[in-house]
Parts: structure tokens; sequence; C-alpha cells
């Protein structure tokens, strides 16, 4: 959450612009918009308000400020302090298992300030809260103070403006002297609140006019408007540009509320309805109640309310379309920014899987895991049937560390800098505390002894644009590449779930990831492990270590036989001692109890 928090003030810092951007093109678009127009264009950036909580992701901000990494929003594998070498198992008792070596990486925890911002955040919603709560008790007052409106006269003009505007429900309007001005008051049961002095000031013009402006509120859903913004306006506390922008929003209604009124009016009422506005300038004053709209505003708002009246003109059809069309250009321009403003991925942490044109069967596999959160996905491919540990955890998309190597050396395939034929690559140079990684590689032992640095002499000569290009060739995971290009695939920004894993390697085996057959043939040789009765077994381990704990676990892979193929992925998750062998023993512990592989 502390580290949302700084992806939060980034947004606003563009959401600033934005609304820079908004009132720019409100001025320029000025008289081509319609005020019902210009208002509308504020909910546009209500929708804007709202993407930062989105449980999804337009646009990777790591990958439009390179910088984000330094505020330890990434790990970074060039700070590396901890390096271990997770056991070795024997996977039949003749062949020594793949050698699961694995890197730390760090991951900064959250600063003090990082606590302090959210702490502050929180306490100024709470507070806003509060002045929100109170302004509901005085509302609350109000309505119990409240009585039915007993003047038949203004009872009857009432009902005759409800028929102006065509409105049928019925609205109950009620009189008050705890009121300077009119107000409206609720969305599904609304109320109208006449203050007494108007009433026995026996203006009939006037109250008239305050009443039809009070409809075209109801009429035009402004009650849902003043929660919207006032969530905003809570939410945003400490952003005074959107304060300016909801304040100006609030303006803007008035304006379009008014235009509404002088629709329906004849062009010789539109300077008594002005001179209703100045008589009661005075006399009115802001309502005190978050919720409310009523007809109130200060001197500077009934300048441009007066302004915009001395200025109409009904509209033409031209005029309309005009109108429509600098909106719809606006709006288009704004959504358009949408994506930048894009902060918070959740969605993506997990994969949508269709499971209704799926045989999937849930098995409960506890026992095996222990103190291990995790998952298990087993695909049989002759049945086409899938049998699955923990749904949501199979779905949910984790660091894939090592295992991310089988595609790795796959891309470098197709690219050419390595070869079925001629794998190798000369060792750089730099001692490793394994004793395997320093020597020259070829593909087959990178593989075995999970030889990083291998990898990331491929993932150079690639190039960030080729490896992009690759990931969304084949579907891998949230496909997202970090700032740190050698260390995306260790707990870092590139995802994958079990299930994808499994999807990912039935794609292989079967030649369906669209790349050179001898290439994928050359990946599986590469992965393969053992031989028995029961067929070739294939599998690649992953280890995630962080700060130096062992926190994510991989095993993935396949047992081919003359009649069936079988595909698993286990991924366990611990504050520690989560590592790939661990995932590999779990593995094995219930391929065996399913008669699979012994």
């Amino acid at each position: 959450m502390a580290g949302f928090m700084l992806r939060f003030l980034i947004c606003n810092i563009l959401l600033c612009g934005i609304i820079g951007i908004l009132l720019l093109m409100k001025r320029i678009l000025k008289n081509s918009l319609s005020s019902r127009m210009q208002y509308n264009l504020w909910f546009l950036l209500l929708g804007l308000l709202v993407v930062p909580f989105l449980p999804f992701r337009f646009l990777k901000l790591s990958e439009m400020f390179g910088w984000l990494k330094k505020l330890n929003l990434v790990p970074t594998s060039k700070t590396e302090t901890a390096i271990s070498q997770t056991l070795q198992t024997n996977i039949t008792g003749s062949k020594n298992w793949m050698d699961d070596f694995t890197l730390s990486v760090n991951r900064g925890t959250p600063s003090v300030i990082d606590y302090l911002l959210l702490a502050l955040w929180i306490s100024g919603i709470i507070a806003m809260l509060i002045l929100v709560i109170r302004s509901a008790l005085h509302l609350h007052a109000l309505k119990s103070s409240a009585l039915p409106l007993q003047n038949q006269k203004v009872q009857s003009l009432y009902d005759r403006c409800l028929c102006d505007t065509g409105i049928k429900k019925h609205i109950p309007i009620y009189s008050t002297a705890y009121l300077k001005s009119p107000i409206i008051v609720g969305f599904w049961k609304p109320c109208i609140y006449l203050p007494i002095h108007l009433i026995s000031d026996d203006n009939e013009t006037d109250i008239r006019y305050m009443l039809l402006h009070e409809l075209q509120h109801y009429k035009h859903k402004d009650g849902i408007a003043n929660y919207l913004m006032n969530f905003a306006g809570i939410v945003y506390w400490f952003n005074p540009l959107v304060w300016y922008a909801l304040k100006e929003m609030r303006n803007d209604r008035e304006i379009a509320c008014d235009t509404s009124v002088l629709k329906l009016l004849e062009s010789d009422d539109y300077v008594s309805y002005g001179n209703t506005l100045i008589n009661f300038a005075e006399k009115i004053s802001l309502s005190p109640f978050p919720f409310a709209s009523g007809i109130s505003g200060n001197m500077k708002q009934m300048k441009r309310r007066i302004l915009n009246i001395v200025s109409y003109e009904k509209p033409t059809l031209q005029k309309k379309l005009k109108s429509i069309t600098a909106f719809l250009l606006t709006s288009i321009l704004l959504f358009g920014l949408a994506p930048f403003v894009s902060t918070y991925a959740a969605d993506e942490n997990h994969y949508q899987w269709n499971t209704s044109s799926k045989n999937c069967s849930q098995i409960d596999l506890s026992k095996y895991f222990g103190e291990y959160e995790g998952s298990f996905v087993l695909y049989d491919l002759q049945k086409d049937t899938w049998k699955i540990h923990d749904i949501k955890r199979a779905t949910l998309r984790v660091a894939p560390n090592s295992t991310y190597k089988i595609y790795n050396a796959l891309f470098g395939l197709e690219n050419g800098i390595i070869t079925p034929e001629n794998s190798l690559i000369d060792w750089n140079g730099n001692t490793y505390p394994f004793e395997a990684w320093n020597a020259d590689q070829t593909l087959s032992s990178a593989m075995s002894a999970s030889v990083n640095w291998y990898f990331e002499y491929i993932d150079e000569q690639l190039g960030r644009a080729s490896v992009q290009e690759y990931l969304h060739k084949i579907g891998y995971g949230n496909e997202y590449l970090s700032s740190d290009f050698f260390s995306y695939w260790m707990e870092s920004s590139l995802k994958i779930s079990p299930i994808e894993q499994v999807e990912l390697l039935t794609k292989l085996q079967n030649r369906n990831l669209g790349f050179t057959p001898e290439n994928m043939k050359a990946v599986k040789d590469a992965i393969h492990i053992s031989s028995s009765s029961f067929g070739d077994f294939y599998g690649k381990t992953g280890t995630g270590r962080v700060n130096g704990h062992d926190i994510n676990g991989w095993f993935i892979g396949f047992i081919e036989n003359q009649k069936n193929t079988y595909f698993f992925a286990t991924n366990i998750q611990n504050e520690q001692h989560a590592t790939g062998s661990k995932a590999s023993d779990i593995t094995l512990s219930i391929l065996s109890d399913l008669n699979i592989w012994k």
C-alpha cells in the first residue's frame, strides 16, 4: 500500500496536467460547447479520478518512469547481497536432479516517508468524512424541523412547474426557517426545501423561477453528481487543482441549470429571470449541505450566470451538432490520456481462465503442501482433463524466476543467438559462488545448472524490444518488462500463473508456439531430466529469493510416454524455505500417488 502512495502521487501530477488540458479545451471551445456540454465534460474528469484505483493497468508506468526503480518499487539484481544454492535431489536414484541454483534480489521495504504519506492521506480522508457526517446531521435536523408546504398559492404554482418541466414523479416540498436559499436533497427520495422568507415575500415570479431551477436539478440527476463530487473531494482532499476543478464543475452545473430554465421561458422572461438572481444575490448563500443542490452561489458565480443569461440564444440544430462534435473531440482526447493515469494493477495479478470450456475438477492436496501456500495443476492431454488444487492460486500470477529460462532459450534460438547445433557461450569471466557457473556453457548445461549469466547474455543480444515482442507472441503471463532488463523475471515485473505455465508447456510440446520445430525440440531436450518405464520426464525448477529468504518455489514440466502426456505446474509460497526443490518434492509425491510417475 505504501508503494501505491508513490504511484498515486505521480498520478496526481498527471491529473493536474489533465485538468489544465480540460480547462484549456473549455476555453478554446467555449463558443462551440453549450453550457450543458461544458458541464458534462467534468464527468469525464470524475471518471479519470477513478482510474488510479481500477483493478487493471492500461499502461506500465514503470516503463514511463524508469527512475521509479530507484524508489525500490522494483527489485534489482544489481544489489545482490546474499547468494545461495538450494539442495540437489535425486529423482530416480540413478540421475542427479537438475541443480536449483538461485540468486537473491533485494526488495526495499517502504520507507518512513511512505508510511507517513499513507497515514496523512488516510487522516485527511477521515477528517473529511467527519465534516460530511457533521453536515449530514445538520441536514437531518433540517428535515426534522421542516413542515410540509401549507401555502396553497405556492403549492399550485409548484404543481404548474412540475407540469412545465415534464416531471411526473411527486416530489415533496417543505418550508423551513433554517435556510436562506431553496435546495433539493436526495436522489431516491428527493425533497425540495423552501425558505419561509421567500414564501412570505409573496413574489410569484421569483418563486416560480426558483422552483423551476430546483426541478431542473432533479431532472438532470444532479443529486448523483453531488455524491460523486463530494466523494472525489474526500479522496483527493490534498489536491488543490482537483478542488478547483470540482468548484468549477459546481459553477458549470448552475449555469447549465439556468440554461435549462431559460429553455422553458419566453425570450421576454430572460431579463426577469436574471433580475431574480440579482435581487436575491445578497439573500442567498452557499448551501452548507454537501449533498444538496440549490440556486445559491457567491457573487463571482452570480456574475457568470448573469452573463450567460444575457448571451443566451435558443439552440439551433447546427449549434447542437457543433456542441456534440466539440464534446466528442474533447472526450476522445481525455480518454486517450486515461492510460497515463492508471497505476494499480490487481486484475492483472490473476489469469482470467475460462473454465466453462474446460473439463476441470478441483482436488484437495493440502496434505502435500504442509506449511506452504500453493497450487498444483495437472493436465491430461489424452483425456483433455484438468486436475487443480486451489483454483484461486492456480490463476494467481507470480514471478516465474528460472522457469522462464525455457522460453528465454527459445527466443535466443529463434533469433539465431544460439543454435541447436552450437549453443556454446563463452564464460564472461565473472566469478560466481557456484562452480558450475564459472565455465563455458551450452544450452543443456546452462539449463541444468540454471546459469543466470547465460540467459542474461541472450537477453542482451535480443534487446528489450525483441523480448517484449516474443512475450506478446506466446502470451507469457502479464508480458510486463520492468525498467531493470536483467531482473524482470526474478521476483520483479514479469508474472505468470501455474495454469498459464501448463498451457504454454502444452503448446511447446505440441509445437504450437509459432517457432521453428527444431528450436522447440532443442529446448525440450534441454529440460529433459530422466527416463523410466513411465516415460520421459521433462521439467524446470525456479526459486524466488528476496532479501535472503526463499519465498517462491516453482516446478513445471511434463511426462511423455507412448500413450499420453501429462503436464504439471506446482507453485509454493512462504516467508522462507519456498524453493524449487521443495516444489519438486511435492510434485513427485503427488505424481507418485496418482501413479503417473514413480
